[in-house]
């Protein structure tokens, strides 16, 4: 076993991560050896597009034109993108949509905290990207002990040369679909993904030991808002349960990634057409929020196959537009700087926002409930949500 070090040790900038990591609650003391150990710099490529705090865009940073940069970069709590459109993306300018990166070091550890991985155990990675991931449990758990499952073959193969180069060649990394999971090295005693899930976790759950734990990022098409899930499998193996830790962000398996549906195929050319018109008295400032909120989390738990796209605001209004992934229902409610009122516009079999407002003022009078307070079961047939425990159940 390497301890990792290189010369990037030496740079500037990966101490203060670590004591970043620590003081601020995302990495536990029993994961620190792996982070000295298991450098991020040695699992990122040379040509690379971290977040720049600054403009919020992805920046291009080539290692051989500024070292410096990069290893500021690298050792920062950023994401950082390592390939665009699948793969098909050329040169140094950032593509269309990221496919494939490094999660914030924040986010990694936080996870990683939440799988309590210990000595020895089986793990069983869903997304192997840059390979910094499995190298961190392949210290933690030793080396033939973690199976990687990454779709796509370029990743994979880099992923590996990489492990290889810092001592943890004995990680078997396989190129197929992680929604499968892995059966011939099941059973496993921790599973963890780094893509975001919206359905499909059973198939992992069969292949996990009764008392083993699940830790996944989950959401609803809702929204792009997701949460770990901390799913500990139920002595018989046939479900498994439990709480939400904290908001995140992961780019969606690829064959769960949605498409926004096409404006144009719900609302006719001309407007509104038919459309039923009533008001509505929640306001923007309560209704759209960030990213990472837990208002549209919670919404989405209770409007299933319904995709929400705010627009932007344009003197002083802005329209949020709902769409159904079930029939053409679609809604809009258009919101107006200084109005204590909002109107709405719904047409077809579902009235989006009645559904949509119901769940927002439900959320309201449960006392505004956190990521924390909401949960999730997994059965072989149904996947349902729950606030503070599965006894409540929550619809949609």
């Amino acid at each position: 076993m390497t301890n990792g070090s290189t010369e990037q040790d030496e740079r500037p900038g990966r101490t203060e991560l670590g004591r970043s990591l620590l003081e601020n609650g995302f990495m536990t003391s029993d994961w620190a050896p792996a982070f000295a150990a298991v450098p991020r710099t040695a699992f990122l490529p040379d040509l690379m597009w971290p977040h720049d705090a600054a403009t919020g865009q992805a920046a291009t940073v080539l290692k051989t034109v500024d070292s410096s940069a990069w290893y500021g970069y690298a050792n920062s709590n950023v994401p950082i993108v390592t390939q665009w459109d699948d793969g098909e993306h050329t040169g140094t300018e950032p593509g269309k949509t990221f496919t494939s990166s490094s999660s914030m070091p924040s986010v990694v550890f936080s996870m990683l905290a939440d799988l309590d991985a210990q000595a020895g155990h089986k793990v069983l990675e869903i997304g192997t990207g840059t390979g910094w991931n499995a190298g961190l449990l392949a210290h933690r758990v030793g080396a033939g002990n973690v199976v990687s499952v990454e779709v796509d073959p370029a990743v994979s193969e880099a992923a590996c040369a990489a492990l290889r180069r810092i001592g943890y060649g004995d990680v078997k990394v396989i190129t197929g679909d992680g929604l499968l999971g892995y059966p011939p090295d099941a059973p496993y005693d921790r599973v963890i993904a780094t893509c975001g899930l919206r359905s499909g976790l059973f198939a992992w759950v069969r292949q996990t030991t009764p008392g083993g734990v699940i830790v996944a990022p989950w959401g609803t098409h809702y929204t792009y808002t997701e949460a770990t899930v901390r799913l500990v499998v139920a002595d018989d193996g046939d479900s498994a349960s439990g709480h939400f830790t904290r908001p995140v962000n992961f780019m969606r398996m690829r064959s769960q990634r949605l498409v926004r549906p096409e404006h144009s195929s719900y609302v006719p050319a001309q407007g509104t057409g038919d459309a039923e018109r009533s008001t509505t008295t929640i306001t923007e400032p309560e209704f759209l929020t960030g990213s990472l909120d837990v208002e549209a989390f919670a919404v989405g738990l209770q409007v299933p196959n319904c995709v929400h796209v705010p627009d932007r605001k344009q003197a002083g209004k802005r329209p949020v537009w709902l769409y159904s992934l079930t029939d053409r229902s679609w809604a809009v409610v258009i919101f107006r700087d200084g109005h204590d009122t909002a109107t709405v516009y719904q047409s077809g079999n579902r009235r989006l926002w009645d559904e949509v407002e119901a769940a927002f003022r439900w959320w309201q009078d449960q006392g505004r409930p956190g990521f924390h307070r909401f949960g999730l079961t997994v059965t072989a047939d149904h996947q349902v949500p729950w606030l503070d425990a599965p006894s409540n159940a929550l619809s949609g």
